[in-house]
């Protein structure tokens, strides 16, 4: 594989995650600006200053852990974690919607719980391709867990 190649395919995944981040966002857009502020959080809520930064971080460690397995093997080889990062990132991107869209806290909750178990699917996955690649997905994960557990708990003192 040519350095060019791989370089726009290491683009082209940076760009395929930042639109799912930009579908999320558009989902978003569209919450009434009071709503998540006047919602009851647990004491362990992080501002909302934190989030952009942690998920652009989040966005280009899952681009490059994708690019990792893609330029390892090919689109052919490596045809079920990309598929299952594909999926995560399907998701990963549908849960603003539910959450903030449609401000419904218990579903986004079980459709975060499907995120998590492809999440953890995608990450032994790209273990298996790449030890890079899936230790790149970890923080993700942990994001993951970290956010299951928040929208768990706004539920549960919201309902």
């Amino acid at each position: 594989m040519t350095r060019f190649r791989s370089a726009l395919g290491l683009v082209a995944l940076a760009v395929v995650c930042f639109a799912a981040a930009g579908v999320g966002g558009a989902l978003m857009s569209r919450t009434p600006p009071d709503w998540y502020p006047s919602l009851q959080k647990p004491d362990w809520t992080p501002p909302g200053w934190v989030f952009g930064p942690v998920w652009t971080v989040l966005y280009l460690t899952m681009a490059a852990a994708a690019w990792l397995v893609w330029r390892r093997g090919g689109l052919r080889e490596a045809r079920l974690p990309l598929g299952l990062f594909g999926l995560q990132l399907a998701l990963n991107a549908a849960w603003p919607g539910l959450f903030f869209g449609l401000r419904m806290p218990g579903p986004a909750f079980v459709e975060l719980c499907a995120l998590w178990c492809v999440l953890l699917a995608t990450v032994i996955a790209f273990f298996r391709e790449s030890r890079a690649a899936g230790l790149l997905l970890v923080p993700y994960l942990a994001w993951g867990t970290f956010a299951g557990a928040l929208n768990l708990a706004i539920w549960r003192m919201n309902a």
